[in-house]
């Protein structure tokens, strides 16, 4: 399929839900939202920032809300396609015409155009940097002992640092911290991360 350079174009490409996606585009288009085409998607925004989308696919067709998760979700309309992955989008899915609501469709859209207002956002993870990590203090104990392991870890990058200093923190017991940290000596002195072998595979 040739990727669409407007919203016409887009719903013309997907021909077999064209009732169906003019219908909530319609909707879409009664709210405050602007409308915008983005990775060859219509893309509805308030104040630039992305709140719903439209998407059609072979056998449904829907309503991506950018941070669906935010919504209250009171009729159980929503769907998280990529359990455990995917965080803030959340879509409202459809097989065919009757299945819209439009007066639901359209209470969700302005919660959503409401909290966007509001900011509610999902942050990006923090990037793991030497000012966010957190060594507990056997470890940091345990490098302090030997000077040459000490700069050894220092070297690491804070990604392999945030690995060995977890791995220690969740031992429960302390013999078990103990043979970990007895473990992880080689380990880091030869500027390895906990996990490279795995990596490397």
């Amino acid at each position: 399929m040739k990727k669409a350079t407007s919203v016409e174009e887009y719903i013309e490409n997907n021909a077999h839900f064209k009732e169906e996606l003019t219908l909530l585009r319609d909707l879409l288009l009664q709210t405050e939202l602007e409308e915008t085409l983005k990775w060859s998607a219509p893309v509805y925004t308030i104040n630039g920032k992305n709140v719903v989308g439209l998407g059609a696919f072979k056998n449904h067709f829907g309503i991506w809300f950018f941070n669906g998760v935010f919504l209250k979700d009171e009729q159980g309309l929503l769907i998280n396609a990529q359990e455990d992955k995917t965080k803030a989008l959340r879509q409202m899915r459809f097989e065919n015409l009757t299945e819209i609501k439009k007066e639901a469709v359209l209470s969700y859209v302005k919660e959503a155009i409401d909290n966007q207002k509001l900011g509610k956002t999902v942050k990006p993870a923090k990037k793991v940097t030497k000012d966010t990590l957190e060594i507990p203090t056997e470890l940091s104990q345990f490098l302090k002992q030997d000077k040459n392991l000490l700069k050894s870890f220092e070297a690491l990058t804070p990604f392999k640092q945030k690995e060995y200093a977890e791995y220690i923190a969740t031992a429960k017991r302390e013999a078990t911290k103990t043979s970990r940290l007895e473990k992880i000596k080689p380990m880091i002195e030869n500027g390895q991360g906990l996990n490279d072998k795995y990596r490397n595979c």
